[in-house]
């Protein structure tokens, strides 16, 4: 559980537009979507995604490294993974289920996007449906496991002789139309006050330097006073 009087002496210390830029982000949140990359080893790609996740408001990515690593490179994101929150599947010998049924678990349907198979076309993807959107790379796409546990299939039309988009492209496209969307209807797609909390914490203690040393202090002061 958040600490509230800890968060609201942390939002002392920073600055009344720092707050205000909280806010205005936190407004736009959304878990009501996520994205699963599956293998994606190439760190721009990586990075422009979370870029893009940031942009248009999405929370949580969740990266599954089956075969390669992923690394976020700051030129690329631009200091958005700061923002974004992480969840990694790279310990065990069978990530992508562990992250499947992670999602499952919490709600989402898993839409594996393809311009192949008989896949939903975006302009027609329901956005009412508490959705997580699986990415692969270029070539190979998702695995075949995600494709078998997929609840459905998603591609964006293509007029061209190309077939594939780039996934961050692809990622970009996705978000801008569904968020928007999201955002003009009548779903509930924001963030609880919970959650806008935890958040709030968290990005004050990525903004405040020397916030380990502030917090120690705030806790001895308090345990004087009681």
């Amino acid at each position: 559980m958040t600490d509230l009087h800890l968060l609201n002496h942390l939002e002392s210390i920073i600055t009344e537009n720092r707050k205000a830029t909280f806010e205005r982000i936190l407004e736009n949140r959304t878990r009501h979507f996520t994205v699963v990359l599956e293998d994606i080893y190439q760190k721009h790609n990586t990075s422009a995604v979370v870029r893009s996740c940031d942009i248009f408001g999405i929370q949580d990515i969740h990266i599954i490294e089956n075969k390669y690593n992923s690394y976020v490179s700051n030129q690329v994101a631009k200091g958005a993974q700061k923002w974004i929150d992480f969840k990694e599947y790279n310990s065990e010998e069978y990530n992508t289920d562990i992250c499947i049924d992670r999602l499952k678990s919490e709600g989402y349907k898993l839409v594996a996007t393809t311009p192949h198979n008989d896949s939903c076309m975006l302009k027609d993807f329901d956005i009412t449906q508490k959705t997580a959107f699986v990415f692969g790379v270029e070539k190979a796409g998702v695995s075949e496991k995600m494709m078998r546990e997929a609840d459905g299939y998603l591609k964006i039309p293509m007029v061209g002789f190309t077939e594939s988009l780039n996934v961050s492209v692809a990622v970009a496209i996705i978000l801008n139309d569904l968020t928007t969307r999201l955002r003009n209807s009548n779903v509930e797609w924001q963030l609880s006050e919970y959650e806008k909390n935890e958040k709030r914490l968290d990005w004050c203690k990525k903004t405040i330097n020397n916030v380990d040393q502030i917090i120690e202090r705030y806790y001895v002061d308090n345990q004087k006073i009681s």
